[in-house]
């Protein structure tokens, strides 16, 4: 079993998704005219006009919130470390690269999602890649493959990983029982769903650029105490990009392909650009024009992975911890390491918290995404939530006793699976995206609030739920 995962891992990142990426991502940047440089300032606008008065949906403060809550979990910190410690510094370059590039990726998906949301039973906003692959495409077996898909790899891989993680550190930084850590988790868990998507909102609001603040602060923390390493830190990273750089020890003979591969890898299932799990969120929002979410949804990647992925880079790098043996340390244990070196005995606990933070609020946007697709599968209708919540608490409780490694590849299988799927139906569609991009980018040349009026897109006619745009 083993073996057959590895070969499909390879298959698919290196054969297939890092190819599919890198060349979708080098074509938008090129036809959006390198939108994610030209236009940041848009991204910080967009969220003052989504604050619409529509109670069908979000702000767009919340949903980027909610995304962010989804996007920074535990993989931000061990994912990072792990990447680090397989793929060497140069693994961080090309995280670096595949955000940039996944930025206008991000920028149509969420777009997309905001075209063809629908409404569901209790009349709030609903939609995501499952929708614009009925709508848009009229695939609607595209759409229901891509649910299936979504909701096994979220609510059974996805969030076991980020529980076991969570489980694990607090065990082990507390002194905690594994089994009844993992019982209050999941009943935590289950009351925060049991407030529905308003509450889950709100609590993303604050807790999401709390938790981020936090561990910046404890990053800089350990820069500062590694203050003369930075420069060295910064050369090493791109030096071992392209192979120029020989390591000693544990980081002798990284080569460019296994960075390479170790970066996309970590970039994708930080900052989640292209698998198609953001635009889930991004069609809850009350937003008056389409392409308002799609800007404000790549400033969730320059938050994940240029402030808190690359500060768990910066705290193993500048503690000079990869120039030692690293062969029996890893993931977390390589990130405590890091942390104590600087700030004493107390950074297990310090670390613990924030993996309970980072961990508990990505498995709650997990949960969003599978109600999402269980809502397109029942066609709005929402007499099966409850179950559904009963059900994650079940799965959450059950992969708290599955290995790590097999978590571990499993999840990188089943990105790759619904990420490839996801891309090919924003490649057929980015031709409607970018119109919309650009029609809302016109608008705001002429000095206007962006505003959406389908009947500019003839070849919408037909494909929207009436009434959505009212």
């Amino acid at each position: 079993m083993a073996s057959l995962l590895n070969f499909l891992d390879d298959i698919l990142w290196e054969s297939i998704l890092i190819y599919f990426l890198l060349g979708f991502g080098i074509y938008l940047t090129l036809r959006t005219r390198f939108v994610q440089f030209r236009r940041w300032p848009e991204m910080f606008r967009s969220l003052k006009r989504d604050n619409n008065d529509d109670r069908r949906g979000l702000s767009g403060w919340q949903a980027l919130a909610v995304t962010l809550s989804g996007r920074i979990g535990v993989g931000s910190l061990v994912g990072v470390a792990m990447s680090l410690a397989a793929g060497g510094p140069g693994a961080i370059f090309w995280m670096w690269v595949i955000s940039l590039l996944g930025m206008p990726m991000a920028l149509v998906e969420n777009t997309l999602a905001q075209i063809f949301k629908t409404t569901d039973q209790r009349q709030q906003f609903r939609g995501g890649p499952s929708e614009y692959m009925t709508r848009g495409l009229g695939m609607r077996w595209m759409g229901v493959l891509f649910s299936v898909l979504m909701m096994l790899t979220v609510s059974i891989v996805f969030n076991a990983l980020q529980a076991k993680a969570v489980v694990h550190a607090l065990s082990g930084a507390f002194d905690f029982n594994p089994r009844y850590t993992a019982i209050a988790l999941g009943v935590v868990f289950t009351l925060t769903l049991f407030g529905g998507l308003r509450a889950i909102s709100r609590m993303s609001v604050w807790l999401a650029p709390l938790m981020s603040l936090g561990y910046l602060l404890l990053a800089c923390w350990v820069m500062a105490d590694n203050l003369a390493r930075l420069p060295a830190v910064f050369m090493l990273i791109f030096r071992s990009a392209f192979g120029l750089q020989e390591f000693a020890a544990g980081a002798l003979g990284y080569g460019v392909t296994l960075a390479l591969t170790q970066g996309i890898q970590q970039g994708l299932f930080s900052n989640e650009a292209g698998s198609g799990s953001t635009p889930h969120i991004a069609a809850l929002a009350a937003a008056r024009h389409p392409a308002s979410q799609g800007f404000s949804q790549m400033l969730g990647i320059l938050v994940d992975t240029f402030v808190v992925s690359s500060a768990t880079a910066m705290i193993i790098l500048s503690s000079g911890l990869l120039n030692a043996p690293t062969d029996r340390i890893s993931g977390i244990g390589l990130l405590a390491l890091a942390v104590n070196a600087s700030v004493g005995t107390v950074g297990p606990q310090i670390l613990a918290l924030f993996m309970l933070a980072f961990g508990f609020t990505t498995m709650i946007a997990n949960y969003l995404y599978c109600e999402n697709n269980l809502l397109f599968l029942q066609r709005g209708k929402t007499g099966s939530i409850y179950l559904l919540r009963v059900l994650m608490l079940v799965l959450l409780l059950a992969g708290c006793l599955v290995s790590t490694p097999l978590l571990v590849q499993t999840a990188s299988i089943s990105l790759a699976v619904i990420t490839i799927i996801n891309l090919t139906a924003i490649v057929l569609l980015s031709g409607l995206a970018l119109r919309v991009i650009k029609d809302y980018e016109r608008q705001c040349a002429m000095g206007r609030v962006p505003v959406f009026n389908p009947d500019s897109f003839p070849e919408l006619k037909g494909q929207l739920e009436v009434g959505i745009w009212k």
